[in-house]
């Protein structure tokens, strides 16, 4: 591997944890004001859910903060998409 690969890969792999953290914000955004469910697949996000889940505990586990604090977050905007799912339809 490069060397400039080696000493960018801590930024490369913080840029990917904060976008594929944020993806879900404007989804849970939209759920909770528009109380609209009913594109949303409830299986999908479970799934999702407890893969995030697992990931977290991973990141725990070595006690990597980037994947902890990711996955934390992504975590709490899942469940804010399930939720309202649960109680939209």
């Amino acid at each position: 591997m490069s060397e400039f690969l080696v000493s960018a890969s801590p930024w490369i792999g913080a840029t990917g944890a904060v976008l594929t953290t944020i993806c879900w914000l404007p989804q849970a955004i939209r759920v909770v004001r528009h109380e609209d469910t009913r594109a949303i697949s409830l299986t999908a996000n479970l799934i999702f859910g407890l893969g995030l889940i697992c990931w977290l505990i991973y990141g725990i586990a070595i006690v990597d903060w980037p994947l902890i604090g990711a996955n934390a977050i992504s975590v709490v905007f899942t469940s804010v998409i399930v939720a309202m799912k649960l109680r939209y339809g």
